[in-house]
């Protein structure tokens, strides 16, 4: 299953933007989802995951209820809804899935991976 990341953009301190993940196949119950970013100069952090079949959500600590997860079973996609955004949240996002728990924050226990989305927080 390839991962498709989209709708990234430049937005000014305090807008709100929303990220989709568009699978090429069908995503599985026992699967999860996840969004990950890197900003220039930094490591690969996590954001956000779900379980594919439960609908339940995993956050960074960072996030603090500015970023809603969510998902589309019949679409196979998934979203990241980001608001109140701050220039600290410019960075390169990724879709990544996984088989099984999505309570796992390190990139490398996540084995498919989309291409990033620029976002760009202008202050």
């Amino acid at each position: 299953v390839q991962l498709q990341a989209s709708g990234g953009g430049l937005v000014q301190t305090g807008g709100s933007l929303t990220l989709s993940c568009a699978a090429s196949g069908r995503i599985f119950t026992g699967n999860a989802m996840s969004w990950f970013r890197r900003a220039p100069g930094k490591e690969r952090e996590f954001v956000a995951s779900i379980r594919w079949g439960s609908g339940s959500t995993y956050y960074g600590d960072f996030v603090n209820g500015r970023f809603t997860i969510s998902k589309d079973g019949p679409k196979n996609a998934v979203y990241l809804q980001m608001s109140n955004l701050k220039p600290e949240d410019t960075a390169v996002y990724y879709c990544a899935g996984r088989s099984g728990s999505h309570y796992v924050t390190y990139e490398r226990d996540w084995n498919n991976w989309g291409q990033g989305t620029q976002v760009t927080v202008s202050s």
